[in-house]
């Protein structure tokens, strides 16, 4: 399908004066390929270019964690890796305070994966990874039911004061206490659909534009050009971005676990 739609001609598509350019599809970059078929039975365990840009993130973030040399003046890749550290355990600190240390390695862990995966699918010809819903909906749910399970280890039953907020009046309860609890299970969908649609959606206006730039050329298409180069600035940005509302975003979904008397 993808073949078919990228290989129409410019004289096909538009016309007297762009023939022989290609008709970028902005949704093939999105497409989930196998790379070597793994086939128990009916179960389907392929490695596919999702799973592979998946296992490099987790690769580098690893090496740059456990390669990043301690000296005391810091090389650039320790000051790369010291920044992440402080970044993260700061926030947690700052949202879960002293309890929140517990919870930092997940909390790190999540944030430099999303990074790394994020970062890695602006390189030309890599695979984003959270431009998946079901990759980071499957991020969301363990957040999610990972909080969910500390709150009632925490506090048992009383967690679900969680859906009774102090002060409201008991003749609103009966409104309170559904909207409530509805915002509480939505908490997973929104989490995994702003990060997936923030990557998709900007990964597919730099492959439009970069079309727009292959077909006008180089010197008719220097304005799109000019675009595209903006736009991939404000992607690096909304990588960095997206990483860190999500783990702020487990932050505070981890706060109300842990605080819900508060």
């Amino acid at each position: 399908m993808a073949t078919s739609t990228e290989n129409v001609t410019g004289g096909e598509a538009g016309g007297a004066g762009s023939e022989g350019h290609s008709v970028i599809d902005p949704i093939h970059q999105f497409e989930i390929t196998p790379l070597i078929p793994i086939k128990i039975g009916d179960l389907d365990l392929s490695l596919t270019n999702s799973g592979l840009w998946a296992l490099i993130a987790v690769a580098l973030v690893s090496l740059l964690m456990l390669a990043a040399p301690q000296k005391l003046v810091p090389t650039r890749l320790q000051s790369v890796a010291e920044s992440l550290y402080d970044l993260v355990f700061g926030m947690t600190e700052e949202v879960l305070g002293p309890q929140g240390r517990a919870y930092f390695p997940f909390i790190f862990t999540l944030f430099a994966f999303i990074l790394a995966a994020n970062l890695l699918g602006l390189i030309p010809g890599a695979f984003t990874v959270t431009s998946h819903i079901i990759v980071t909906l499957a991020l969301a749910l363990m957040v999610f039911i990972g909080a969910t399970v500390v709150g009632f280890i925490k506090h048992g039953t009383g967690y679900l004061k969680l859906f009774v907020p102090a002060g409201v009046p008991p003749a609103l309860l009966p409104f309170v206490v559904p909207i409530e609890i509805i915002s509480y299970f939505i908490r997973p969908f929104s989490l995994s659909i702003r990060l997936f649609a923030n990557m998709m959606a900007g990964h597919m206006m730099l492959k439009v534009i970069a079309g727009f730039v292959i077909m006008l050329g180089v010197l008719a298409g220097w304005l799109p050009l000019l675009a595209l180069v903006a736009i991939y600035a404000l992607e690096l940005l909304v990588a960095v971005l997206q990483a860190y509302v999500f783990a702020l975003l487990t932050c505070l979904y981890l706060n109300d676990a842990l605080h819900v008397d508060h």
